[in-house]
């Protein structure tokens, strides 16, 4: 149950009139709160139950969870499948005629790290390992505080001595190397990188710690700069009216990107990197893609080149690799990762805003993508967190 949370919400004043008659207060323990979609472009925080801490379970206080700037603004914006289309699993398909889902959503997010407050009086801590105090990230949404299956957090503690903040990057970077290792990238050859967002820059890392010359390509100028910082040698301007991202590639490289990762979710993007590979060389489309392929054009070089296009999604890890690659392990190599100091994602953490400033935060995404990258939403303090009193 989700109820919306008042507009302002103040702890009762230490010199309440209340305290002044000799009334006792007790502390209540504060519900807790979770973005919620009511519609498109319509943000906000409600109230949830409390959850109850069942057998083989924790209960986890959310420190940041960050914002996906690709997927989640889908169910912002409302043009997300699921919310016009419904998903058959056992198809595997998207039929007409009904939806996968429809406003409010809430607890959307796959991006969120947070304390053990209390374990299951079952879990002795062998099982799991986890203990009230540690830091894990995992997917638990947009939420204050989850109840959470233990299992499903083992693995999952913050490397020690690295800011918790970077939990938030565990999934998108889980995302980017699962598209680095799609790409499989050989020593000394050239892939372009199509979009230099949060993910498309950590793909721009992985791929040049793989050995590969990244080119770098988007259409935001920070963005290609920090891709530089990170590893590209080269970086194109998207939106360079003289010479197409095609054109430029094949200048300093004649017969085309070895590779391509089209990670921006465009369909021109997509056309583009077909364009800029290698006749027989392989496209990893890693966006999520929205509507019709506009832009995108397969009787053009797609066919004559005889290129091939991947996809990649978080759902499962390439083909070749099923029997040794997991999606956990995609997530417990980035954290390592980050822990050893190959990956720094400090620099693409764009803002840390109080959850409470949430409509702010999805507004900034939503107009401003050039001045934002990781947006990070801070639940460490507000009515959740256990601020106010109310008298008894």
């Amino acid at each position: 149950m989700t109820t919306p949370i008042a507009p302002a919400i103040s702890p009762a004043p230490t010199t309440s009139p209340l305290l002044r008659r000799g009334m006792t207060v007790r502390t209540v323990t504060p519900r807790p709160v979770a973005v919620s979609f009511t519609g498109p472009r319509t943000v906000g925080l409600v109230e949830e139950d409390i959850p109850v801490l069942l057998p083989g379970t924790v209960r986890v206080r959310t420190l940041y969870s960050g914002i996906s700037a690709g997927t989640e603004m889908t169910a912002y914006r409302g043009s997300n499948v699921y919310l016009t289309k419904q998903w058959d699993p056992a198809q595997r398909l998207f039929t007409a005629g009904g939806r996968s889902f429809d406003y409010p959503v809430t607890g959307w997010g796959y991006s969120e790290v947070g304390e053990v407050v209390e374990c299951a009086p079952d879990l002795d801590g062998s099982e799991s390992g986890l203990r009230v105090g540690d830091v894990v990230y995992g997917i638990w949404g947009h939420r204050s505080e989850a109840v959470l299956p233990a299992e499903r957090l083992a693995g999952r503690r913050m490397p020690p001595g690295v800011d918790p903040v970077a939990g938030v990057f565990a999934r998108v970077g889980a995302i980017a190397m699962n598209a680095v290792l799609a790409a499989d990238l050989h020593l000394g050859e050239t892939v372009a990188i199509f979009g230099q967002g949060v993910i498309g820059l950590l793909a721009t890392r992985l791929a040049a710690l793989s050995g590969a010359r990244v080119i770098a390509v988007d259409t935001i100028a920070p963005r290609r700069e920090l891709a530089a910082r990170l590893g590209a040698s080269l970086t194109l301007d998207a939106a360079d009216d003289a010479t197409t991202v095609a054109e430029g590639i094949k200048r300093t490289a004649p017969e085309g990107a070895d590779v391509s990762i089209e990670i921006s979710g465009s369909y021109r993007a997509l056309h583009e990197a077909v364009r800029a590979t290698a006749p027989g060389g392989r496209v990893v489309a890693a966006g999520f893609y929205q509507g019709e392929g506009a832009g995108l054009h397969l009787g053009e070089e797609f066919h004559h080149n005889r290129i091939q296009i991947i996809a990649s999604q978080i759902g499962g890890v390439p083909t070749g690799l099923a029997g040794r690659w997991t999606t956990e392990r995609l997530h417990r190599v980035f954290m390592d990762l980050v822990a050893d100091g190959r990956v720094d994602v400090a620099p693409l953490i764009s803002h840390v805003v109080p959850c409470a400033d949430v409509v702010e935060a999805y507004r900034l995404l939503d107009e401003t993508p050039a001045e934002t990258l990781e947006m990070v939403l801070d639940f460490r303090s507000g009515p959740h967190a256990g601020d106010g009193a109310t008298p008894s």
